[in-house]
C-alpha cells in the first residue's frame, strides 16, 4: 500500500482507500502525482491505494466495501450491478475518454483487415473485456463470430502466445499488449492494431467508480478526490516525463521498466486522455449520447437487462469545467 506523501498536517484527514485496475503502471500517473505533490492532502484526504487484478476483480472488491473508490470500467460494473442489486456501483468520472479495446496481430500473419480474422485463432484470458465484446466488433465489421477460434491463457502469457505463433492475434488493451510486444523486440512497424473505437465501438475507458451507498454518505470526499485527481492529470499532460519519473521512483518492487511505461503513457495521453472531446469539455465528463450508445451495445453484448447511461454515471461530483481543462498546447512538454 502506498503511503500518503506531502507535508504532515495536524488536521484529521478522511482516509480514502483506492484500488487500481492492475499492477501500478504509468497509467496511474495522475493518482501518483496527486498523492506525491500533496494535492489530496490539501483537500483533506489521506489517499492510499493497492494493486488490482483486472477490471472485473476490482469491481467485485469495490462491491464488498473493501475499497472506497476504484479505477475500472462501467461495462463490467453493469454486469456486477445486475447480479448485485443491493451493492450497485456507479462512475463519478471517466479518466480514459477512449477505451483501449483492440485486436492486435503481427503483420507477418498476413492479417490486414478485420475480415482477415475469419478462420483464425485469437488468444485472450477468459475474462478479457475486448474478448467479451468481440461479437459486437464482429457485427460492426461484418464478420461471423463463429468463424473465430478462441485460445484461453493467463494474462501474462498473451503476448508470448502471439510471438510464438500459437495464436494468430490477441484481444486486449493496446496499452498492455503493445508495450509487451515492443519489449520483446518487435517494432511498431511489425504490429497491426484494430482499435475497437475505429470500428463502431466508441466506448469510454476506465472511470472512477464508487458504491452508491458510499456516494450517498461521502459527497464532499468524492468532490475533493476528483478535484485533486484531475489536478494531477493536468500535471501529467503538462510534463509527462516528470510524472513518469514519480511513478517509477515510487515503485517499491523496482521491477518497473521505464521504457515500457513511457510507451504505455504515450499511448494513453495520445489516444485516451487527450481527445478532441476532452479538449473541448475538460477531463472527466462524457457525451451522454455517446455513453448511451455504448451502454446499449454492452447490454446487447453481455446480454444484460436494460439500464440507462444515467444509471451508470453521474457528473454531479465533477469540479467546475475550468478546473479540469486540458493544459494549452504551448504548456505541454513532449514525452
Amino acid at each position: 500500500m502506498a503511503p500518503q506523501a506531502g507535508t504532515p498536517d495536524k488536521k484529521a484527514k478522511q482516509d480514502i482507500r483506492v484500488q487500481l485496475p492492475f499492477l501500478k503502471q504509468s497509467l496511474d500517473a495522475p493518482l501518483i502525482v496527486a498523492i506525491e505533490k500533496g494535492y489530496f492532502a490539501e483537500e483533506g484526504l489521506n489517499v492510499t491505494y493497492e494493486r488490482g487484478f483486472g477490471n472485473a476483480d476490482t469491481i467485485s472488491k469495490l462491491g464488498t466495501g473493501k475499497y472506497d473508490l476504484a479505477f475500472s470500467d462501467i461495462y463490467n460494473a453493469m454486469e456486477f450491478n445486475e447480479k448485485n442489486p443491493n451493492d450497485k456501483i456507479i462512475a463519478v468520472a471517466f479518466y480514459q475518454n477512449k477505451a483501449p479495446f483492440s485486436i492486435v496481430t503481427l503483420k507477418s500473419s498476413g492479417i490486414k483487415t478485420p475480415a482477415d480474422l475469419a478462420g483464425k485463432k485469437i488468444g485472450a484470458p477468459a475474462g478479457d473485456g475486448p474478448r467479451k465484446l468481440f461479437p459486437l466488433f464482429a457485427k460492426e465489421v461484418k464478420l461471423s463470430p463463429d468463424s473465430i477460434t478462441w485460445e484461453t491463457m493467463e494474462p501474462k502469457l498473451r503476448e508470448t502466445f502471439l510471438l510464438q505463433g500459437k495464436v494468430d492475434a490477441v484481444s486486449g488493451f493496446y496499452t498492455s499488449v503493445i508495450p509487451s510486444l515492443i519489449k520483446a523486440g518487435k517494432t511498431m512497424d511489425d504490429i497491426q492494431i484494430f482499435f475497437y473505437d475505429e470500428f463502431g465501438l466508441d466506448f469510454y475507458g476506465n472511470g472512477i467508480l464508487v458504491k452508491q451507498d458510499f456516494m450517498a454518505k461521502n459527497p464532499e470526499a468524492i468532490k475533493s478526490f476528483l478535484k485533486a485527481y484531475f489536478r494531477g492529470m493536468q500535471d501529467v499532460v503538462k510534463d509527462p516525463n516528470a510524472a513518469l519519473d514519480l511513478v517509477v521512483s515510487t515503485d517499491q518492487s523496482k521491477l518497473m521498466d521505464r521504457d515500457a511505461e513511457k510507451l504505455r503513457l504515450k499511448l494513453a495521453i495520445e489516444r485516451m486522455y487527450v481527445t478532441p472531446e476532452v479538449e473541448a469539455a475538460g477531463f472527466g465528463g462524457v457525451d451522454m449520447k455517446r455513453l448511451e450508445k455504448s451502454v446499449a451495445q454492452t447490454i446487447e453484448g453481455f446480454k444484460l437487462k436494460p439500464v440507462t447511461a444515467t444509471d451508470m454515471f453521474t457528473d454531479k461530483f465533477l469540479p467546475a469545467k475550468e478546473q479540469r481543462m486540458v493544459p494549452p498546447v504551448a504548456d505541454r512538454k513532449p514525452l
